[in-house]
């Protein structure tokens, strides 16, 4: 087996695990739901398949027991029950503690013969080992007709799975071998003239002429633009034509877009090339003359081959069709196209009507390893120092290069590029949230409905993988601390099922995730005296605080307002997790609360990490870095006035007092005038930082603070900048 097939099976497996726990909670629900129990059904009989057929036998041993009872249960000999499904999340627990040893070891030795049996158990006697209660309505059991049969299945289904699990690139189709990529190249479109000027020129071995429709984009000075493009393709070929002529074009005196006649060997060199080109925004290439086999004149090569047969036209139509079809629908999908090829075959090779040139050549998606698109980041990260590098050098030296600022344009895309790449729907995590939540409220006895909104937005890979664990202590929380016991909500005069919902809106590049739960909220009087009680604050302290400060307690570590220890809660460990988290992550958290009401934990993200735009400072002969998008303005030292002893400046009738960088990082200033000011945004801190001198601003890697220097006040993380040199980011929030 190898090992793409394996990390095949596992993130599949994966994905169908969440799928049935979703899908048991919807059914514990309403047991009624026909389409919950469908989705059971259709999910335990692929993990039962596609175990079968890796290998795999424990898991598919399990999901087989796991079927058979939902056999049962859909026929209504078994009525569900909440023991019931207590086995069957169980069952669900031990599948996906086999798929996780597979993704880590290989296999898996876990024993699940105990939670079979229970099952198997149940299906032949319709009671719940343990429970001392009938969970069916007939007590029948299953016959030897039906075990049988569903022997069969597994069987019938453990070859088909077996062909989903082979070589993907066997290729015994008639219509797929009847394709290659190249012929794109040789079929030249219909009706299209060949420029005078290219009649006679003549095409070597293997080359044709193509033209390509390029396209600037919203383009403040488009001839200019037009002129980088034209310089670059100087150095590509040896001769090329433009419509409009060349003059024409670098004078910018065309409509959105122009023509290039270009010689070469394949439509996608000339493709790749021109997108590669930051001023280009489209570009389309069509091929004009056929590829020639032998040396001849352009107009020669114009006419081998310029009609396409009707034959071809009917597959291009086709095509066309199909794809619109085919878009939305996974590479994964992999049995479709196998009944595709059975149909073909049962032809006498003929293509099936409705199929598509391009079935089985169409990638759509592909799964690439997270450890590559780490390397990946790490390698533009490398680049993106190398060029801040390149930079100094080349201003120290006292030169410019147009292709300095080409490079700047393309690293930035390349940048764009690998954060989108790593970015992934809050739904991976989010989605095994409604079974935890239903396992907390069902251990501390709650009724509670959970809702989830916005888990299609999407975070770096590297904050989703931090922000579950958090995310976890606060619905832990939600549901143990917040929501009150059905008798007691009752005496309140609210239903007895409490609500706990998860928010995720994004604005611009932040992501704001609030949790919210109608129980009884935070009493601020009880958070003053346990404040008081375990040395967290002093009297004259909490008179000073205002009710947000209060509610933040709870991010105090060892923090804790119920009264008994539990298996849920009540170590007062987890908030102050939470909020260190979500700190190293360059992000904030708050709490609302009203007593009887209810409470709100609001977190705020950024979507990527990593390579930010930093403002670089000098204070007492030592660069610093400030995140530029802290900064609301930057001026020089001259209005800087006195009150009660302390410094401040005014701006827009606000005040606000001046921070010395010099004397909080104990810095001796080596300004002798007036220095620079930092004005800091206001939903920042209202402050104003004052520096020597600004040196400069630049894009650059920042890497988080790790161990025991994470967490400190002041310091959000380093930057390595291109001369080797280390460089703290300053936090102005904790400054």
């Amino acid at each position: 087996m190898s090992d793409e097939h394996r990390k095949a099976f596992v993130a599949e497996s994966e994905e169908g695990i969440t799928e049935l726990n979703n899908a048991l909670l919807a059914l514990e629900s309403d047991p009624n739901d026909a389409e919950a129990m469908d989705s059971i059904f259709r999910t335990a009989h692929t993990l039962k398949g596609n175990g079968a057929a890796m290998g795999y036998d424990s898991v598919s041993n399990l999901a087989h027991e796991m079927e058979d009872l939902l056999d049962e249960i859909r026929d209504g000999d078994i009525e569900i029950t909440p023991d019931l499904m207590d086995l069957l999340f169980d069952g669900v627990d031990y599948l996906g503690a086999m798929v996780d040893d597979i993704a880590d070891e290989g296999d898996t030795d876990l024993d699940a013969s105990g939670i079979e049996a229970d099952l198997r158990e149940l299906i032949e006697t319709g009671e719940i080992p343990g429970a001392g209660g009938d969970a069916s309505d007939s007590g029948s059991t299953t016959s030897t007709d039906d075990t049988a049969e569903t022997t069969a299945d597994a069987a019938s289904d453990t070859a088909d799975d077996a062909n989903d699990a082979g070589d993907a690139d066997d290729s015994d189709d008639p219509d797929e071998s009847s394709v290659d990529d190249g012929e794109a190249d040789e079929e030249p479109a219909e009706d299209i003239e060949l420029p005078e000027a290219l009649a006679e020129v003549e095409l070597d071995t293997g080359h044709a002429v193509f033209r390509a429709t390029v396209g600037l984009g919203d383009s403040a000075m488009q001839g200019v633009d037009a002129i980088f493009v034209l310089q670059a393709l100087d150095d590509a070929y040896d001769s090329f034509i433009t419509d409009p002529d060349r003059e024409t074009v670098e004078d910018g005196e065309f409509e959105e877009t122009f023509d290039l006649y270009l010689i070469d060997s394949s439509q996608e060199a000339i493709q790749s090339g021109l997108s590669s080109l930051s001023k280009v925004e489209s570009v389309t290439v069509t091929q004009i003359t056929a590829l020639v086999d032998e040396p001849m004149t352009a107009s020669a090569a114009a006419e081998i081959g310029v009609t396409q047969s009707a034959d071809d036209d009917d597959a291009t139509d086709e095509t066309e069709a199909d794809d619109s079809e085919t878009e939305s629908q996974s590479t994964d999908e992999s049995d479709e196209s196998e009944d595709g090829d059975n149909e073909s075959d049962d032809s006498g090779g003929r293509s099936t009507p409705n199929r598509s040139k391009k079935d089985g050549t169409n990638i759509a998606s592909v799964r690439v390893d997270v450890d590559q698109l780490d390397e990946l980041y790490s390698l533009v990260e490398q680049l993106v120092t190398s060029r801040i590098k390149l930079r100094r050098e080349m201003e120290a030296a006292g030169m410019d290069s147009d292709n300095l600022d080409e490079l700047d344009k393309i690293t930035a895309n390349l940048q764009n590029t690998a954060m989108d790449m790593r970015l992934i729907p809050l739904s991976k995590i989010v989605d095994t949230f409604p079974r935890l939540v239903r396992d907390v409220a069902r251990e501390t006895g709650k009724q509670v409905n959970f809702s989830v909104s916005g888990e299609d937005i999407e975070l770096d890979r590297t904050i989703l993988t931090e922000i579950r664990d958090p995310l976890i202590h606060i619905l832990r929380n939600s549901v143990d601390h917040g929501i009150e016991p059905p008798e007691k909500r009752e005496e309140l005069g609210k239903s007895p099922t409490g609500s706990v919902s998860l928010t995720a809106t994004r604005e611009r590049d932040h992501v704001t995730i609030e949790v919210a739960d109608d129980g009884g909220g935070l009493d601020p009087e009880m958070l003053k005296d346990k404040a008081l009680e375990k040395g967290v604050k002093t009297e004259n302290e909490l008179e000073l605080m205002d009710e947000q400060e209060i509610y933040e307690l709870i991010f105090h570590p060892g923090f804790s307002t119920t009264e008994e220890v539990t298996d849920v809660s009540g170590r007062g460990v987890g908030m102050d997790v939470v909020h260190n988290t979500v700190k190293q992550l360059d992000g904030t958290v708050s709490v609302d609360s009203e007593l009887g009401e209810g409470t709100v934990v609001r977190l705020r993200l950024p979507v990527t990490v990593a390579i930010v735009k930093v403002m670089f400072v000098e204070v007492g002969g030592t660069e610093y870095g400030i995140p530029v998008k802290n900064i609301a303005e930057v001026t020089r030292a001259k209005n800087i006035s006195m009150t009660t002893g302390k410094e401040i400046i005014k701006h827009d009738d606000d005040i606000y007092p001046v921070l010395r960088l010099s004397d909080v990082l104990d810095e001796p200033s080596s300004v002798n005038g007036d220095g620079m000011l930092l004005r800091i945004r206001d939903e920042k801190r209202k402050v104003a930082l004052h520096c020597d001198q600004v040196i400069d601003q630049e894009e650059v890697v920042v890497k988080p603070l790790e161990g025991v220097l994470s967490g400190i006040p002041g310091l959000s993380g380093t930057a390595v900048l291109g001369d080797g040199d280390v460089v703290a980011v300053l936090d102005v929030v904790t400054l």
